[in-house]
């Protein structure tokens, strides 16, 4: 029985959540009320209250289930390529670029700590370690399993940087999620091989367009002589 009654109560939390999100979308969080949300779920304003204290209670229920499908399709991208490192970094790169821009609700998260006059989750200001420490453990766990002679110490600080890198980039976007992503994956992967004893360069590069070169690797290599 408290395994059903656990199932219905899971259920009723996920509708109110689902309904926070949808409005959230169309109006920003500022612009959502609990009455509302209640309606759209179909159940009293108190029920809404007593599943999750408050509004801000509301909004940490909302972020957390949007940060563990974020990341848990990050982990997805990441695996998809195997042991081909460039391709799973490439992946996750892009996934997250395109998925902040095309999901208002993961800019507002991944982007929340920059403030702003609606800040879709004021309370990530001063969490904003929550959406990071999750996308940098991601990214550790998987890097950890590619580079095992990688010294832990910087492979943690190179995780942590590339994780601010891409979100940088979506605060301040300079060009197309895939062109942006091919750079990127450039550099990730400079910084992750760094962290290994003979800092060799993993090959197979990812081609990023310059004016008469092409980037590859470590190295810049003129175009073919037509």
């Amino acid at each position: 029985m408290d395994g059903i009654r656990d199932t219905a109560r899971q259920r009723l939390r996920d509708t109110i959540v689902d309904a926070a999100r949808a409005q959230t979308v169309a109006v920003g969080w500022d612009g959502v009320r609990m009455g509302s949300v209640a309606n759209a779920a179909g159940v009293s304003r108190q029920t809404v209250y007593n599943e999750f204290g408050s509004k801000a209670g509301l909004a940490e229920a909302l972020a957390r289930r949007e940060v563990d499908r974020f990341v848990a399709d990050v982990r997805a991208a990441l695996r998809r390529h195997g042991d081909d490192v460039r391709a799973g970094a490439y992946a996750a790169i892009a996934h997250t670029l395109t998925e902040a821009a095309g999901n208002p609700l993961i800019k507002a998260i991944l982007t929340s700590a920059r403030g702003g006059s609606d800040a879709l989750l004021p309370y990530l200001t001063t969490r904003a370690e929550l959406v990071l420490d999750e996308a940098t453990d991601a990214l550790l766990e998987w890097a950890g399993h590619r580079l095992p002679e990688a010294d832990p110490a910087a492979l943690a600080f190179a995780a942590d940087a590339v994780v601010r890198l891409v979100v940088s980039h979506i605060v301040l976007p300079q060009a197309p999620p895939d062109r942006t992503a091919r750079h990127l994956t450039n550099l990730a992967l400079h910084l992750l091989s760094a962290t290994t004893p003979t800092a060799v360069p993993i090959p197979a590069a990812v081609p990023t367009p310059a004016v008469g070169h092409e980037v590859t690797g470590a190295r810049r290599v003129a175009p073919p002589a037509s």
